[in-house]
């Protein structure tokens, strides 16, 4: 797959500025459009925009399908007259409080979907319609799973009675009839993000800026997905995982890292041509430019976990079809715009496989400076190790300032020599961040992404998250202040200067 050579810049929407407790799809997204085109960006990348569930990771949503109704912008719905003028969203603007938003942004949506009964237009009762007629294949079990659980404590469904649990068509059928309002709202959140979402691609498309989306290679057990499809999946008796996703130990984690997910049964997948796979492509692909799918390697060999291990140390490699998959894909959608995130433990095989594929791998910055002259996350030597996107960070990453200040006094004067070697500036310290970035758009990788905490320089109170940790994680967001047309003159000019400029 070729890429023009150019830049962007990672910023999930929660973190965006403005009222209500979450970044939203409204102006303040189509501000930070409008600041991307000035600093002459052409990417805007995200991650998964799932709704999420216990931990807030977009990384485990509670669907593989829907959007999350956090980012719906309420201001939106309230200039459509469903929602009164008044504010009811008391709530903080420089991070985000999860347990707070549950409470308050759900109640302030029920008001709003009240408020479309009674006065929508005929016409948005029929792209409402439409919407969940060309959704059916999803729409359903998921507004009927969100209201089963809600129902049920919010468990997930291995815990619900048992004639629901193994889906009775009799209990199916009583359950969408006592719970059909409920039912009608999950819907109508999906059908609003999905109008909303589409507004804001639409937006980015017209001043050239291309979104590149998420999606994690696994999915929640917490889900509709594994609850409609168990037979999908390695599932005991009982409806749970008899074996889990997650790596051995590595940079990240001693003991590795246990995500829980179960294992899909790919002989299963495969029997009828991985249907629901290209499905899930499908859906994304319509919300994005480019997609990077989240721990790539598992098409090649996964880590398997038993369902009842502490952590993710004992485990067993096991070989997946990923050939087979992406031939479907390619089958069934063409060239599939998909960057693989090749990071961890990655094997000849693996590599192998991203190539014969020809997929754009992934380099990161702050894996580069071990002292090792072949280090193959180094810059100047991205070109020969193939076709990657550089970062100067990821979301899993410390910040490049908070990355800096926790190295050894040996790895900080690896990282100053090598970074003056380009006549970069690396005093004071605060200067670091953006030497990193001047070097990742310098990398012979076509497309250079950095990260809007690094633009601003900030430590690791702005870290978006930390591997193989529960809590303080995903909640950072930035104040409008802090997004500046001198931010956007610095990194046009650094774009022009190593020609990523289009």
């Amino acid at each position: 797959m070729n890429l023009d050579r150019s830049y962007g810049v990672l910023l999930h929407p929660t973190c965006l500025p403005g009222p209500g407790g979450v970044g939203v799809l409204g102006r303040q997204a189509r501000d930070f459009i409008d600041w991307l085109k000035s600093a002459g960006a052409r990417w805007w990348q995200v991650l998964p925009l799932g709704p999420t569930g216990y931990g807030d990771s977009p990384y485990q949503s509670l669907s593989s399908f829907a959007g999350n109704p956090y980012l719906v912008d309420l201001a939106a719905l309230r200039d459509k007259g469903w929602l009164a003028e008044e504010d009811p969203l008391d709530m903080p603007e420089e991070w985000v409080d999860f347990g707070r938003l549950y409470e308050v942004k759900w109640a302030a949506l029920r008001l709003a979907h009240q408020g479309f009964l009674r006065q929508a237009s005929g016409k948005e009762k029929k792209a409402y319609k439409t919407f969940l007629e060309e959704e059916k294949f999803w729409i359903e079990d998921y507004a009927l799973y969100r209201s089963l659980k809600e129902k049920h404590e919010h468990k997930a469904w291995d815990g619900w009675p048992e004639k629901l649990k193994r889906r009775e068509p009799g209990a199916l059928d009583e359950a969408k009839k006592e719970l059909a309002s409920e039912v009608a709202f999950h819907a109508w959140t999906q059908w609003v993000f999905d109008e909303q979402w589409a507004a804001i691609r639409a937006y980015a498309k017209e001043r050239g800026v291309s979104l590149i989306g998420d999606i994690p290679i696994f999915v929640s057990h917490d889900s509709p997905e594994v609850w409609a499809h168990p037979e999908k999946f390695q599932l005991d008796d009982d409806g749970l995982p008899s074996v889990v996703a997650g790596v051995p130990p590595d940079y990240f984690s001693e003991t590795g890292q246990l995500w829980g997910n179960p294992l899909y049964c790919w002989e299963t997948l495969l029997a009828d041509g991985f249907s629901w796979w290209l499905q899930r492509l499908r859906c994304v692909l319509k919300t994005c430019d480019l997609v990077r799918i989240d721990h790539f390697r598992g098409f090649e060999s996964y880590w398997e976990v038993p369902g009842d291990a502490p952590n993710a140390i004992k485990g067993r490699w096991v070989k997946a079809p990923g050939r087979e998959l992406f031939a479907a894909m390619r089958a069934e959608l063409g060239q599939v715009p998909v960057i693989a995130e090749d990071l961890g433990v990655i094997t000849e095989e693996v590599e192998a496989l991203r190539d014969e594929l020809d997929l754009p791998g992934m380099k990161v910055l702050q894996f580069a400076f071990d002292g090792d002259e072949e280090n193959k996350f180094l810059p100047h030597l991205h070109e020969k190790h193939g076709n990657y996107v550089v970062y100067s960070g990821t979301h899993d990453n410390e910040t490049t300032l908070g990355w800096y200040r926790n190295l050894s006094l040996k790895q900080r004067e690896q990282v100053r020599d090598y970074i003056q070697s380009y006549d970069l500036q690396v005093s004071p310290e605060e200067q670091l961040p953006w030497s990193m970035i001047a070097l990742t758009l310098h990398s012979p990788a076509k497309l250079a992404m950095v990260s809007l905490q690094d633009i601003f320089g900030l430590g690791n109170e702005a870290r978006m998250n930390t591997p193989a940790t529960i809590e303080g994680n995903w909640s950072w967001r930035y104040q409008a202040k802090q997004l500046t047309a001198e931010h956007a003159t610095r990194l046009i000019q650094m774009a022009a200067d190593n020609e990523r400029l289009s």
